[in-house]
């Protein structure tokens, strides 16, 4: 999945002959999960057709101040297009746009919006060699660049006069991967790698049957998530689940038992800069397991049970820098077992949910929790969504990464 994904992008397209690559551009932004919107300068449909790009977009395209065809003459109201849109992208932005951005002209639909837009812009010029090496076009550059806009540099190739040099339209391939590399360049955990495990383990009794728990996967795979949308590189191990993540910032390395996953943790925690236990490990596995199905016969079945490793106290005793969280579900003295926890695993915070507590824990899509740090500050939320609870666990992880 695309850092760009559930994004609001708004692609301004102006009137270069490079307004034909915009139809790839839509595809990829789309493909990357983006909700897109097209705005057009009325020149900018002598090469590319507002047709295909709403097809491409699901979206209408818009164009002018008001619907052409409409004899209600509807309104298009730049306001709320700059408003709605998390990323303003212009592309191909001509020397003429490009002069109009930078001395506040708004002669057009695109640039009233311009004007009007919060959010991050970005432009990819396109023209002629002389053109883009042109005094007044180095000024729009740098004005607009002081504004705050950011600059798609064009490349080097064939442009359209025949002549070969710099003024060609970034490829839309590369203006996806340069706005995606800018954001992740900003968010708290740009370079950051986060472990998290997840899902519950499965104990094999013999080959068909195993002992387990009610674990859906559900809170490590939004945290994972979460993680990976603040920038980080992610590892997320997790036992069996239906769970689903599909990231580009996320691998997924899936286990069983809980000698599995004490492996993989193992492996992968001495290069982490944040570890998030979520994972609800088994805390006993049979002592023998049969290499044959055990045939149902009269009376009890006995097992004899042994301990499994503790994940979180072995990396608690080996952790260096590592901020390290832990969870804790309990059903009595919840504080007192969770503070006891917190301390005997040398963790850096814990987050404790109560059976108690109707919404959470196990199975379902929401969690009501409280999050301890290592001095015992106790921070209480309501009953949320577990991509909120998610939210709220890098909001304190957060505070130690910003101390």
């Amino acid at each position: 999945m695309s850092i760009l994904r559930g994004k609001n992008i708004l692609l301004g397209i102006t009137a270069g002959i490079a307004a034909y690559k915009t139809a790839s551009l839509v595809r990829l932004f789309v493909k990357a999960g983006a909700d897109v919107k097209v705005i057009m300068t009325p020149s900018a449909k002598d090469f590319i057709t507002p047709l295909t790009l709403s097809t491409l977009s699901k979206h209408p395209v818009y164009s002018s101040f008001t619907n052409e065809d409409d004899e209600n003459s509807v309104w298009n109201n730049h306001v709320e297009l700059g408003l709605w849109a998390d990323f303003f992208i212009i592309a191909p932005a001509t020397a003429n746009t490009l002069s109009k951005m930078a001395t506040g002209n708004s002669d057009n639909l695109l640039l009233a919006t311009y004007l009007s837009a919060k959010c991050p812009v970005y432009f990819a010029p396109a023209m002629d060699l002389d053109m883009y090496k042109h005094q007044s076009s180095k000024d729009s550059f740098k004005k607009l660049e002081s504004f705050g806009n950011i600059m798609i540099p064009a490349a080097h190739g064939e442009l359209a006069s025949g002549l070969h040099g710099e003024g060609r339209m970034a490829e839309p391939e590369d203006i996806v991967a340069f706005i995606e590399k800018d954001i992740l360049q900003s968010l708290p955990l740009n370079k950051k790698k986060v472990l998290v495990t997840a899902g519950p383990t499965y104990e094999a009794i013999d080959p068909v049957r195993f002992l387990g728990n009610h674990s859906s996967g559900k809170m490590g795979f939004e945290i994972a998530k979460t993680a990976a949308n603040l920038g980080a590189e992610v590892i997320l191990i997790t036992g069996p689940t239906h769970q689903k993540i599909t990231h580009s910032l996320v691998k997924l390395v899936p286990v069983v038992s809980a000698e599995d996953m004490y492996k993989a943790v193992h492996e992968y925690f001495k290069d982490m800069d944040i570890a998030i236990l979520s994972a609800a490990v088994a805390d006993f596995k049979p002592k023998h397991i049969a290499d044959k199905k055990i045939k149902k016969k009269k009376g009890a079945l006995e097992l004899e049970l042994e301990r499994t490793k503790d994940i979180l106290a072995s990396i608690g005793k080996i952790k260096k820098s590592q901020i390290l969280v832990g969870f804790a579900l309990e059903t009595n003295n919840e504080i007192e077992n969770a503070i006891d926890k917190l301390k005997r695993k040398n963790l850096d915070l814990i987050v404790l949910n109560s059976l108690q507590d109707k919404g959470a824990g196990f199975g379902g899509s929401t969690n009501k929790v409280t999050i301890i740090d290592k001095d015992e500050k106790m921070t209480q939320y309501d009953l949320k969504s577990k991509s909120e609870v998610a939210q709220d666990l890098f909001n304190e992880i957060l505070k130690y990464i910003n101390a």
